[in-house]
């Protein structure tokens, strides 16, 4: 389990994660969700050890993050891409296995299973400058996964991707979880968060707003359904927070019922909910 009390950390005169706390179990994954600048990649980095908080504290199943244990048992896929562009895909890799220790007979065929994961396989030999934004970010995923690590932070990973690079990337995450891996997800794209997470909280301006399923921010912020009928008497809108049972009243009241729309809040009504619809630089 990792567990974050309290954490807080300042840059200056920014308070830039303001006592935050929360626990996520092993094999979840966990969505951290967030407008620019909110707090995000600087709560990654103080729960991998890159950083020191100001006060409060991390725990990796009771291990310090800056450990080397912990280390060994981390994988992280920065925000901005981490490779080496004039190197191969292989180069890269071999390097980032260095740093880790893996033994020499092990490393190849570790190499060769990250490359196949991400679907980097016939990539291997060519230079990185070559890849598309996807590829490289995809690249980067295979690099943290070469020493088997039990906790994956993810950091928006599909900034500036491709389609075909970011479901691929779905895919793996979710591949991962089947692996039992536990996964921290930052990111701002609502339908992602949606589509993956078991767990989301919601950050802005360092302060953790909101923490749940997604089952249950959608019933606790997410607002009223909006119902559309159109029958022999018109069309009929309105708003409700019991919708079968509001169905079934204005459904008993016409005689024909041509069409019926129901549109239930999603993840990002939630998100600009919390967080406000005005635009952030």
């Amino acid at each position: 389990m990792i567990q974050v009390e309290s954490l807080n950390k300042r840059f200056g005169n920014i308070h830039a994660v303001r006592d935050v706390s929360l626990e996520i179990h092993p094999g979840q994954i966990f969505g951290l969700l967030g407008p620019n600048g909110a707090g995000k990649s600087t709560s990654i980095s103080m729960m991998t050890g890159l950083i020191d908080a100001d006060s409060g504290s991390v725990n990796l199943s009771g291990l310090n993050p800056q450990s080397k244990e912990a280390r060994y048992k981390i994988g992280l896929i920065p925000q901005s891409i981490a490779l080496y562009e004039e190197l191969t895909a292989t180069d890269n890799l071999s390097f980032f296995a260095s740093l880790y220790d893996i033994p020499k007979n092990q490393l190849e065929s570790r190499m060769e299973w990250a490359l196949d994961f991400v679907g980097l396989k016939d990539r291997a030999g060519d230079r990185v400058s070559g890849f598309s934004g996807g590829m490289k970010r995809r690249l980067n995923l295979a690099a943290s996964l070469l020493h088997d690590p039990d906790y994956i932070f993810m950091d928006e990973p599909t900034a500036g991707v491709d389609p075909q690079s970011r479901n691929k990337l779905f895919d793996s995450v979710l591949e991962l979880k089947e692996l039992g891996k536990t996964i921290i997800y930052t990111t701002h794209y609502m339908e992602e968060a949606q589509k993956l997470c078991d767990q989301v909280g919601i950050i802005d301006h360092g302060q953790l707003l909101a923490l749940g399923t997604v089952g249950e921010l959608l019933n606790q912020h997410g607002g009223e359904t909006q119902i559309s009928i159109s029958s022999d008497q018109g069309v009929k809108e309105f708003k409700s927070n019991d919708v079968s049972n509001d169905l079934i009243q204005a459904l008993q009241s016409s005689d024909k019922v041509y069409d019926i729309s129901v549109n239930r809040p999603d993840l990002e009504a939630v998100f600009l909910n919390l967080t406000g619809r005005q635009l952030r630089d």
